[in-house]
């Protein structure tokens, strides 16, 4: 029986069934379908040569192994700032974050070749942008929670941990696996519990290199099984 909720309504229009949350992620139109629909709305035809979104993805897990190494690197960030937090002082584990940070996707593409990956995407996958504009958009989150920091030292680590939680979100749209979402709601809870128990920076700092790096080896190991089921 057709899916009701996808079928085109007589005046052209599409209509829309609710979704939660929690939905599971709808499986890619049929080419057929696709073109019949856009014919039907007037769209530009789509070139036999565009990527679906599951091969997009498929592209950014080969390139990156699933976006691990990238978080091996942000761990490694977080665990500098943590031991200079703990043996000398906040600032200059602020800063060392900073720094760390922006070392996170050179050291990425560094480890991504070291296992045998390119770490480059194909220059037709259509999610690069979304890569990017997330990077963008973390960059941007930066002076906010540096903001805070001069209000209240103890606040910059965990608004850090609840910029990245939230930018970990748009991961499972880059590589098209739900663990981010955990990942990002992990962080960002670890974020709000030490913001209002008022951790000591490297205990912060600490806990976001951990966090990070549990979520990195079981991704790591979610990446091998895949490729060991395509050999």
């Amino acid at each position: 029986m057709a899916n009701k909720s996808l079928d085109p309504t007589r005046n052209g229009r599409l209509l829309q069934a609710p979704i939660s949350f929690l939905a599971l992620p709808s499986p890619p139109l049929r080419s057929a379908q696709l073109r019949r629909w856009t014919a039907e709305e007037g769209l530009p035809q789509m070139s036999h040569q565009t990527m679906t979104n599951i091969e997009a993805q498929r592209d950014m897990r080969l390139a990156y192994f699933s976006g691990a190494p990238g978080m091996f690197a942000s761990a490694l960030a977080w665990s500098v700032a943590g031991i200079i937090a703990l043996q000398s002082s906040a600032s200059n584990a602020v800063l060392a974050l900073f720094v760390g940070g922006m070392l996170i996707h050179p050291v990425g593409v560094l480890l991504c070749k070291a296992l045998g990956r390119q770490g480059k995407h194909s220059k037709e996958n259509p999610l690069g942008a979304l890569a990017l504009e997330s990077t963008v958009w973390l960059i941007f989150s930066l002076p906010i929670a540096y903001a805070v920091s001069l209000s209240n030292v103890l606040w910059f680590f965990p608004s850090m941990l609840l910029v990245i939680g939230g930018r970990y979100f748009t991961f499972h749209t880059l590589f098209g696996l739900r663990i981010y979402w955990v990942c990002g709601g992990v962080l960002a809870f670890a974020g709000y519990l030490l913001a209002a128990s008022k951790a000591q920076p490297y205990v912060s700092a600490f806990a976001g290199a951990a966090i990070e790096a549990v979520f990195a080896a079981a991704i790591t190991l979610s990446a091998k099984r895949e490729m060991r089921s395509k050999e």
